[in-house]
């Protein structure tokens, strides 16, 4: 069986749950702008130094597949939708290195190259988070997904932060 079936030739995609919807429709843009995020995050994971950085970012791409696999579906979830103990297990990470890194002040982003990486993904996320609201507008959302995606950028900022911290090369804004 091919991936290319010619189904997409004329504008429109099918979703995990059979409909067909046109590939611009706000269902697609937000799953595809999970797709977006997950495939950087793959490449951030080449780059950053720290291991539990590291796994953290493979078990977020994990957890992708289950906001992509509830976005994509209109009518039947074949996901186990995102919970609020994902939720509140990416809120402890948050907390992990908010405590680790102690910030006082607004940061330059992107002094490493690894938490550029970082910085790429986390905007990434912000993005997939306002096309998820668009999306929740006109369709149930799951609040647990949308909480969870917002959570999302806060982690991945402060783990460009630690990635900066752990080469003592964190760049406070000067006013």
């Amino acid at each position: 069986m091919s991936i290319s079936t010619g189904g997409g030739d004329k504008g429109q995609t099918s979703l995990w749950s059979g409909e067909r919807v046109d590939k611009d429709d706000a269902r697609v843009e937000a799953y595809g702008t999970i797709d977006e995020l997950s495939s950087f995050l793959g490449e951030a994971k080449h780059y950053v130094k720290s291991y539990k950085v590291k796994d953290i970012i493979h078990k977020v791409q994990d957890n992708l597949f289950r906001v992509a696999g509830e976005l994509a579906s209109e009518s039947k979830l074949f996901v186990q939708p995102i919970t609020k103990e994902d939720v509140d297990e990416i809120t402890k990470l948050v907390h992990y290195f908010e405590d680790a890194v102690q910030l006082k002040g607004f940061v330059i982003p992107g002094t490493t190259i690894q938490s550029a990486k970082l910085d790429i993904c986390r905007t990434i996320a912000r993005r997939a988070e306002r096309r998820i609201i668009t999306l929740s507008k006109k369709n149930k959302v799951n609040e647990y997904l949308i909480k969870y995606v917002n959570r999302l950028s806060d982690l991945l900022f402060i783990m460009a932060r630690f990635e900066e911290y752990i080469e003592d090369k964190i760049e406070y804004k000067k006013w």
